[in-house]
């Protein structure tokens, strides 16, 4: 096995992934200032605050919901994880935490069928290897809106890996490009239509197209009004206003 210096490692890994995580934080803050945001990086969601693991050094994601929480008096958390694997990092930091409730939809078949973080999700979308776009996008419709009839978040966190698509190398599922646009349109029409600030993370994806796949997604963010033109008085909005 071969050794690479420490100098390399930090410069060409652990500092990017570290702006990202500072990314991740700070996308938080402005979600609840504008009513979105959008980290291109983060979503390292492997990562518990004790243990790194699937290419995840850092836990931005409870990093995230913890500042918000000390910080800027946010109670109730949702996650919706929509990356091809099981969230297990954070899951393992919110084990026992009602405050945060966890969505995840994952192929049960892959990395890390970690059976003790599943202790922590609220609802459970358990997928095959090679699911397509029209049962994907069926049961994300109907388990989001039935999760957001059973918790009231104060800001969603979503965790929009792209390691759904097909032929991609670690998620082995069939999702197509125009079905990555549907999802990410979807859960943010969704946190629009019962005025959820939310933070999307961009989580995994091992291809080449898989960058020129997230700017569509936002362009079409921006072309729907999903995002942009957001109210400047947003983070001044109370809870039961945003119901």
């Amino acid at each position: 096995m071969s050794c690479v210096p420490n100098v390399f490692v930090q410069r060409a890994y652990l500092k990017p992934m570290r702006l990202q995580t500072g990314g991740s934080i700070l996308a938080g803050k402005l979600a609840l200032e504008r009513g979105w945001a959008i980290n291109i990086g983060g979503g390292f969601h492997h990562c518990s605050s004790t243990k790194g693991g699937g290419f995840c050094p850092y836990a931005d994601i409870t990093l995230l919901i913890k500042f918000l929480v000390m910080y800027r008096s946010v109670q109730n958390v949702m996650i919706v994880d929509l990356d091809a694997h099981q969230g297990n990092g954070y899951e393992r930091d919110f084990l026992g935490v009602p405050e945060v409730y966890i969505m995840d939809m994952y192929n049960k078949y892959i990395y890390p069928k970690d059976e003790k973080a599943k202790g922590a999700i609220r609802r459970k979308i358990e997928l095959n290897n090679r699911v397509e776009d029209l049962e994907y996008m069926v049961k994300l419709r109907q388990n989001l809106k039935a999760a957001l009839k059973e918790f009231k978040p104060d800001i969603l966190v979503y965790n929009a890996g792209t390691d759904i698509l097909d032929d991609d190398p670690l998620g082995h599922m069939h999702i197509s490009d125009i079905g990555i646009i549907k999802r990410d349109e979807f859960v943010f029409e969704m946190c629009k239509t019962h005025k959820i600030p939310i933070v999307m993370l961009t989580s995994g994806g091992y291809l080449r197209k898989t960058a020129r796949i997230i700017a569509n997604s936002i362009v079409n963010l921006k072309n729907k009004n999903l995002i942009g033109n957001e109210p400047r008085n947003f983070a001044e909005r109370t809870p039961e206003t945003r119901e």
